[in-house]
């Protein structure tokens, strides 16, 4: 705008335009989002309803699940590599598009093949969204306080979100059909991609127009799946199991072969220089560890709450509420006035820590647990420190990047959540039913009745659930140390500085990071 327009009252301001529509875009982001991390947990509500009335055998059932996952963890960097190509608006309309198609194939669905596709399309498309939508906050907030606010929000979405599938699941499936489950998503997606399409203003240059580099597209994509479904048949088959030290031995290669390449071509699909940076590393590295923690307890408490105390699942997903609102205020009240005050490693350190406490109060389950004095503290300390800790983190492993490695950087956060939430629920689920065997073998003897052994087998699982979750203990302050140690990065400056990088097509103001 030139002087003589700012200076005639009435113009029109467009930088306050701009403000104003920010703002606007952040509610149809969020919604996204919280679309892409309700479906993750939502369907698990609804998988015995679908299986009997698809016909569905226990063996596949698995498949609604590790369809998803595959596809959604093993195209993340392509996506993101999409979004920095095509610019992320229309990476984003164009993921919302598709995953609102996908559930409306899920809903439709008449034989497990077609729900199987229609979820492996969903993890596809999510892909694509999912990257595209971090990214669009990375280069649209680029004022530190705004930022701060904009990440919380997100923050507490990415990581209450999943809690939340459980209340809606629940409701949907006991009151409506299974079928829900996926339709919910259509008006989320119409919603958000039309606020998309007309109020987000990405801004102008950024993109990164080289090639695709296929070799690298090839190689992550196989690498991951292998690592993913890898932990996923683990989970079902044991970690002895051939297949499954098969696909981890052929995950292994792939990455490295994948990590070579990137290093020798000339238009990378991941530039190494955004996991080299120290302070990205140890985001991505942390963030992964502590998933691990979170996903597990997520399973345990959800089939203890169930099965052992005889929840419904209207009942078990309002019993997470307490997470939910500890993630509120730890992300939108604690970490977005502190992270423009203080590192991020002095909020994501204590953050885990605060977590890891809660997580030890599960460690005291027992079957007669009360869920006030026991389980409800436990929740808020552990939604409390996750949202203090997620928030930073989620700006941090985007700050300073160059824009038009912005999509890329974005879906590494996403790949560390998709293959930490993989490992988590195989490696703890394992431990867990270890356990379990262990316990039962050595008391069910002593049982002189049926009730009696009953018993026995309740307090096995119990066991079971309480050795797993002391691992999960140990994970939050691995995720802790690993913060103080690697995170270097100093408080997110009070303003935007310009930014620029080699094949940049302009400068684009990205928030300072002091070190």
């Amino acid at each position: 705008m030139s002087e003589t327009a700012r200076s005639v009252p009435g113009a029109p301001d467009k930088a306050s335009d701009a403000h104003s529509n920010r703002w606007k875009a952040l509610a149809f982001i969020a919604l996204a989002q919280l679309m892409v991390v309700l479906d993750a947990t939502i369907v698990n509500i609804a998988l015995p309803s679908a299986q009997a009335d698809l016909g569905i055998t226990d063996g596949n059932r698995q498949w609604v699940v590790t369809a998803y996952a595959l596809a959604f963890g093993g195209l993340l960097l392509f996506g993101g590599r999409i979004a920095d190509l095509w610019g992320r608006k229309r990476a984003f309309v164009v993921g919302l598009t598709g995953f609102a198609a996908a559930s409306a194939l899920g809903g439709m669905a008449t034989s497990g093949a077609m729900m199987f596709g229609a979820r492996a399309l969903q993890g596809a498309f999510g892909a694509l969204l999912a990257p595209a939508a971090l990214s669009l906050l990375a280069v649209m907030f680029t004022d530190a306080k705004e930022r701060a606010k904009a990440f919380g929000i997100y923050g507490a979405i990415a990581g209450g979100g999943g809690a939340v599938g459980f209340i809606l699941g629940g409701v949907l499936t006991e009151y409506m059909n299974w079928r829900w489950t996926f339709f919910v998503n259509i008006p989320f997606a119409i919603i958000a991609a039309a606020g998309a399409y007309f109020v987000i203003r990405e801004p102008e240059g950024g993109r990164n127009r080289n090639p695709l580099d296929i070799p690298g597209v090839l190689l992550s994509t196989l690498g991951l799946v292998s690592l993913v479904y890898g932990f996923t048949r683990a989970a079902s088959d044991g970690w002895g199991d051939s297949i499954t030290v098969g696909l981890f031995v052929a995950s292994a290669v792939l990455l490295i072969a994948f990590v070579v390449t990137e290093a020798k071509v000339k238009a990378p699909l991941l530039p190494l220089r955004v996991v080299t940076d120290r302070n990205r590393g140890g985001i991505y590295l942390s963030l992964g560890i502590a998933i691990i923690a979170m996903f597990g307890t997520f399973l345990f408490l959800t089939y203890y709450l169930q099965v052992v105390k005889g929840f419904s699942p209207i009942k078990t997903g309002f019993a997470f509420m307490p997470m939910i609102v500890g993630m509120m205020i730890g992300s939108t009240q604690i970490g977005t006035r502190l992270m423009t005050r203080l590192p991020a490693r002095l909020l994501m350190g204590p953050g885990f820590l605060v977590a890891a406490v809660g997580m030890l109060l599960m460690t005291r389950l027992e079957i007669g647990s009360s869920y006030a004095s026991t389980i409800l503290p436990a929740m808020l300390l552990l939604g409390l420190g996750m949202g203090t800790a997620f928030m930073p983190a989620m700006s941090l492993a985007t700050l300073g990047v160059e824009p038009r490695d912005a999509g890329v950087a974005s879906a590494m956060v996403n790949t560390s959540q998709q293959v930490g939430g993989a490992i988590g629920t195989a490696l703890l689920n394992t431990i867990a039913a270890s356990a379990t065997t262990a316990y039962i073998k050595d008391h069910i003897g002593g049982a002189t009745s049926k009730t009696q052994a009953q018993l026995v087998q309740l307090q096995g699982q119990v066991h079971g659930y309480t050795n797993a979750i002391w691992f999960a203990v140990g994970m939050l302050v691995a995720a802790s140390v690993i913060v103080s140690v690697l995170v270097t990065a100093g408080k997110q400056g009070s303003g935007p500085v310009v930014a620029s990088g080699e094949g940049a097509e302009e400068e684009l103001p990205i928030p300072v990071v002091a070190h």
